[in-house]
């Protein structure tokens, strides 16, 4: 076979495949023709923009991740309903994906103390559409993209009960500071009950194995009590970061201010 005959290296998805439809899973699918990456590449860079811009200017944020499915009436929902409004009393924005469940429960919990109710939305054809109780969103087509902004923009995070989704950021958010990519900001794990496995797994196995230290297991801080979790947000942002409130900015490069969707 000569080389002009060699198949094409992409690889496209089945048809009627949920993957055809999503931006991540065509980007991810192996490479494509020069000039659709391009414009893809493009696509991504204005989504970080979009972002940049959205995000830059709500202040000092908690990232609050969770469980889509959990209704208003599981003991989960309402803990993160709390969680989100001692965190606003506090003087934090709580970020969330968006979503409902626990990420509503979080953003209502803020709203409804006052503060700022901020959302990073994934599109979807499922949990696509932004909850009710969002002051500020921002809509984005990649997970990656996402999940940076809600790094980047976060000065703790707090981990409520959830999928493997939640597992994801979680040990995403933890390796970064495991490998010094990000500062070791509060990580709180709440729901004793549903986290207690994990950590005795992490404990007996993983450290005992030598794949992780102590010290990747003791960053967590396990509590169902959102007051405890936000003081312990709060000492160590202040008291080993140095975060401080300041005025509101001037506005000088077309961003939008917090309270009003990002498009």
């Amino acid at each position: 076979m000569s080389s002009d005959q060699l198949p094409s290296p992409s690889i496209k998805p089945s048809p009627g495949s949920s993957v055809e439809s999503s931006e991540d899973g065509y980007f991810l699918a192996g490479p494509h023709r020069r000039g659709s990456e391009l414009r893809r590449l493009f696509r991504i860079m204005a989504g970080f923009i979009r972002g940049f811009r959205g995000l830059h200017f709500v202040g000092p944020c908690v990232t609050v991740f969770g469980s889509a499915r959990f209704k208003e009436d599981n003991r989960y929902y309402q803990m993160a309903r709390e969680t989100g409004s001692v965190l606003a009393r506090k003087g934090f924005a709580v970020m969330t994906g968006a979503g409902p469940g626990i990420m509503e429960a979080a953003n209502r919990g803020a709203r409804e103390a006052g503060g700022l109710s901020v959302g990073c939305n994934i599109e979807l054809e499922h949990e696509s559409k932004p909850n009710d109780y969002l002051d500020h969103y921002v809509d984005f087509r990649y997970f990656f993209i996402r999940k940076v902004m809600m790094v980047k923009y976060s000065k703790a995070f707090v981990l409520m009960p959830g999928g493997v989704g939640t597992l994801d950021e979680i040990f995403e958010t933890s390796t970064l500071i495991q490998c010094r990519k990000i500062s070791d900001f509060p990580l709180v794990l709440m729901g004793v009950d549903f986290w207690t496995p994990l950590l005795d797994f992490m404990r007996e196995t993983m450290v005992a194995e030598g794949t992780i230290n102590t010290s990747d297991v003791d960053r967590f801080l396990l509590t169902d009590s959102p007051s405890e979790a936000t003081d312990h947000i709060l000492k160590v942002t202040t008291e080993e970061f140095g975060l401080e409130w300041r005025p509101k900015p001037t506005w000088v490069l077309g961003e939008k201010q917090p309270g009003h969707r990002a498009d």
